[in-house]
């Protein structure tokens, strides 16, 4: 018997996309899912409960989309390219599929009691541009039903877990790893390939001072790339050449080193510290900076003072 649920959607006000959900499958007892959308890309991470065996059209057909399985317990779960038992003779674990957009893919599980599974739709024409690389049509235009790559499946996990971050620089974070998912699987082999060389000091000058003016905003990688005239990829690799920091790290660290100014020269409370850097309020402030400090912030203005 059909069971329609209403799917439990994880709320965040500020990214994520929350849209009405369709009818879940008969094996499927309830779902969660999270949107967040990067310039080219969307990312959605849905969490199923399942009991059974069933099989379902999978969603966005109507665009290109890699999906990541991140989490399978209990059970198996596959893709198929038509709505028929697989007749695969071992299962994948941790599996990828990639579809292009008109193509139809279904998915078939089996006992499995929880799945997490994140798909990333693209838009080529705008990542095409925002990148500037040349994607193979061969590869674009290719389904690829059933395969694995460590590389890919971590760089999915990372992305998902920043899906409802609030904080400023996972802008860039999924700007940099959308960049190298699309270049590893997609790129022509002669433009994915980078010069290894860093930033001359007027380029690194220019992007690094175009931050700090911008502190605490969000900034987008292509904004930074756009300055000095590279592409996102070559300019991501470059940055990290010259300062050992990858862009979004850069600007992590820029507003730590602005909030232990304000905390050793003002009587700044941290919540107006937490609001003048860009994080979401004094605790999301306090966790981030005692991790990459060491103390909490109280505990680094009391020692600052002595």
């Amino acid at each position: 018997m059909n069971r329609t649920m209403v799917f439990k959607l994880k709320e965040n006000m500020i990214l994520a996309k929350q849209h009405s959900p369709p009818t879940l499958p008969d094996n499927v007892i309830c779902a969660t899912r999270s949107q967040r959308t990067w310039k080219g890309a969307e990312l959605a991470v849905t969490g199923y409960q399942c009991q059974g065996e069933g099989m379902h059209m999978l969603p966005h057909h109507d665009r290109a989309r890699l999906t990541v399985v991140l989490e399978e317990s209990g059970g198996i779960c596959e893709p198929c390219l038509r709505p028929v038992k697989p007749q695969t003779a071992e299962h994948m674990p941790r599996h990828i599929h990639f579809a292009p957009a008109g193509m139809e893919m279904w998915g078939y599980s089996k006992s499995v009691r929880r799945v997490v599974d994140a798909t990333l739709t693209f838009d080529f024409a705008v990542l095409g541009e925002q990148l500037s690389i040349h994607f193979e049509t061969s590869k674009i235009d290719s389904p690829r039903p059933l395969f694995s790559n460590d590389r890919i499946w971590s760089l999915t996990r990372l992305l998902s877990e920043a899906i409802n971050n609030p904080d400023p620089s996972m802008q860039l974070f999924g700007d940099g790893i959308i960049a190298a998912i699309t270049s590893q699987l997609f790129a022509s082999p002669a433009i994915s390939e980078f010069k290894s060389g860093g930033l001359v000091p007027w380029q690194l000058r220019r992007v690094t001072e175009y931050m700090e003016e911008n502190l605490p905003n969000r900034i987008e990688l292509h904004t930074l790339s756009a300055l000095i005239n590279l592409s996102q990829a070559h300019f991501s690799r470059a940055f990290k050449k010259s300062t050992g920091m990858a862009p979004y790290q850069w600007q992590l660290d820029l507003r730590i080193r602005r909030a232990q100014s304000m905390l050793a020269n003002s009587d700044a409370s941290l919540g107006d510290i937490a609001q003048a850097t860009g994080f979401a309020d004094a605790v999301h402030f306090g966790r981030t900076f005692r991790k990459l400090v060491g103390v909490a912030p109280g505990a680094w203005r009391s020692d600052c003072r002595r």
